[in-house]
């Protein structure tokens, strides 16, 4: 067949097919965490040539409320989401049950549809992970994002005075060393987690390891979005006035994070400077913050509490004058960087956080963006404070909103995340 002068044969028109990437999390798309931590690093990866099925554990109450807003999101992608209901109780068997779940579903639809990679998070995904390279041979991205095992030590979850949890932290810690044996990349959150996976023994040289911390979209996180009057309104709202010093805590209490250590240094920061409000954009009723309040000798007529969608965040943190946050300082929090700190900086809000948490302490050395108290003790404690009424006396002058934001441009850039992972993404399927 003749071929016109320009063309080219159909045969070479043809591009190859976008591989096919498995993302598995049993963070939900519906749960915050999926919303901030999934959703926008696979869309961007999409946009960059490769197609994904998502495998995600949905809670049924959230799954019900979200759905249609997670299809509308990704309507027009080449990414399927596969959605299996996430199960809790009774502990232990209910993952048990999740895992077979899980293995059956990726099996299933690699069969319809064979994927070249499977990505992870550490945990449950993982198992899944490693079970689906050995079984089917395909490349296995392994993105540890916290080291697994020891948090749930380190969190009171796995308590290890039980027989049961410590016979359940041995399995997963054996597991962590053949994911890492097994996997074709690595992904951490922290130049610290990264130093500690290298100098594992069953860690091979040749396999790459990047580091990416939680990305945080610039666009939303942008304090230019929030005019005045946005935040008068939300000031009215709060029945908070301009001459307020608003202190913010964003995010769920418990657990890791250190909620009594937080209010002692809330109740020395009010004693200095009377003008201070607490405001919790939390998903926590008001009842337990006022339980927790009052247990601290603050008064709740100086405290508001709202729960706010992820589009809403922003504005509320648009009014802070500083946040604060305290996570407890130990070994599986090395891996650990905190959404929330990205989008406090991206916002241009100085933070007052502790040291021994992943990077925060350099990157808020290095950003010039906040304070990081080295302990709890009433002196530490009493020392920020004081700093923290220097702010108040001088705004402006110790913490630049502006050098604050750029700071989370350079650490915390989705866009510098979402091309990172494409590189690793483009060595490990072989990719031109």
């Amino acid at each position: 067949m003749h071929h016109g002068y320009g063309q080219l044969p159909t045969k070479l028109l043809q591009l190859p097919p976008a591989p096919h990437i498995l993302f598995i999390s049993y963070d939900g798309l519906t749960d915050p965490l999926g919303q901030s931590q999934v959703l926008p690093y696979l869309v961007g990866l999409s946009r960059k040539g490769y197609r994904f099925t998502i495998l995600s554990a949905e809670k049924p109450s959230r799954f019900s409320a979200g759905k249609k807003e997670i299809e509308g999101q990704l309507a027009g992608l080449d990414i399927k989401w596969a959605p299996v209901k996430y199960h809790k109780w009774p502990p232990v068997i209910s993952s048990v049950y999740d895992v077979s779940k899980f293995r059956r579903e990726a099996m299933r639809l690699h069969e319809s549809d064979p994927f070249e990679m499977v990505h992870t998070r550490a945990g449950l995904p993982a198992l899944v992970g490693l079970w689906l390279k050995h079984k089917t041979g395909i490349k296995f991205l392994h993105d540890i994002r916290e080291f697994y095992a020891d948090g749930r030590v380190d969190g009171n979850l796995w308590k290890q005075d039980k027989f049961y949890y410590r016979k359940v932290y041995r399995y997963f810690k054996k597991k962590e060393e053949e994911e890492v044996r097994a996997s074709d990349g690595i992904v951490c959150l922290t130049q610290a987690a990264k130093q500690i996976i290298k100098r594992l023994p069953e860690y091979d040289k040749k396999i790459p390891v990047e580091v990416i911390p939680c990305g945080v979209d610039l666009a939303l996180f942008n304090p230019e979005t929030v005019g005045e009057e946005e935040k008068q309104e939300v000031r009215n709202h709060l029945d908070f006035s301009q001459d307020d010093f608003v202190v913010s805590y964003l995010g769920s209490l418990g657990s890791w994070y250190m909620t009594d250590e937080l209010l002692r240094l809330c109740v020395k920061v009010m004693k200095l400077v009377p003008a201070t409000r607490l405001l919790f954009i939390t998903p926590h009723a008001r009842s337990e913050i006022e339980k927790l309040c009052r247990e601290n000798n603050i008064p709740v007529d100086q405290l508001a509490v709202v729960h706010a969608s992820r589009a809403d965040v922003p504005k509320y943190l648009a009014i802070s004058d500083l946040s604060v946050f305290f996570i407890k300082p130990c070994f599986s929090k090395l891996s650990s960087s905190p959404t929330k700190h990205g989008e406090m900086m991206a916002m241009g809000i100085p933070v007052v956080t502790n040291a021994g948490v992943g990077d925060l302490e350099s990157i808020i050395k290095d950003t010039s963006s906040g304070i990081v108290v080295s302990d709890f003790s009433a002196e530490s404690l009493g020392e920020a404070a004081k700093k923290i009424k220097e702010i108040y006396e001088n705004p402006g002058k110790k913490f630049l909103g502006e050098v604050i934001a750029a700071g989370a441009e350079k650490y915390y850039s989705l866009e510098k995340a979402i091309e990172k992972y494409k590189s690793l993404y483009d060595t490990i399927v072989k990719r031109l």
